[in-house]
């Protein structure tokens, strides 16, 4: 429909243990956006600074490793960093934080508020090599939640044997990517047809 509100953010899945994090925040809002990533990426490379953290968030980061610096935040813990994240209950710390990343180029996401995020943290699906991410332009992170379990609970665990398995097939096909995609394309028609 015309007018019709659309989400136009374009999904991407990022090499997390290629890129420098820091979240600014060590309270619940901090634990939950590092209890994301780290679900989703293990490997993922984050420092915090936070003038205190919470138990749980001490507890949860010492099992992955996690640098915690206990100081305010300050324009120099930016330096090497792709991605931040701001968790503070302090608005004028997390608009610094927004303000300091887009001067230097740093991708940021102010937890909770929109404007002030170039990405959002959506729902993710995982079952082996297969991910699913979800978002909802901002608006309803519990819709993302519930579609996320959704999916979980539809997609079938052994989806990583398909997958796994039309790899080895791709990989003795012969002929130019053009027709290894027709091929392959060909050979998973009956998947799509199974769902609908």
């Amino acid at each position: 429909m015309i007018g019709e509100e659309r989400n136009n953010l374009y999904p991407i899945f990022l090499k997390m243990d290629q890129l420098n994090v820091l979240i600014v925040g060590g309270g619940n809002v901090a634990l939950e956006k590092l209890t994301f990533l780290l679900k989703s990426s293990p490997n993922a490379k984050v420092k915090m600074v936070a003038p205190f953290f919470r138990e749980e968030t001490i507890a949860f980061a010492n099992k992955y490793a996690i640098e915690m610096i206990n100081d305010i935040y300050q324009e120099k813990y930016l330096e090497n960093k792709h991605i931040v994240i701001a968790t503070t209950d302090n608005v004028s710390v997390n608009i610094s934080v927004y303000k300091n990343c887009k001067e230097k180029n740093i991708l940021v996401n102010v937890a909770d508020n929109p404007p002030y995020c170039d990405f959002y943290m959506g729902g993710i699906v995982t079952k082996g090599n297969v991910k699913i991410a979800i978002s909802t332009n901002g608006k309803s992170p519990t819709t993302a939640k519930r579609l996320r379990q959704f999916f979980e609970e539809v997609i079938p665990d052994n989806i990583d044997d398909l997958v796994q398995n039309l790899n080895k097939y791709r990989k003795t096909l012969k002929g130019d990517f053009e027709h290894k995609v027709e091929t392959l394309n060909e050979f998973t028609k009956s998947l799509v047809e199974k769902i609908k």
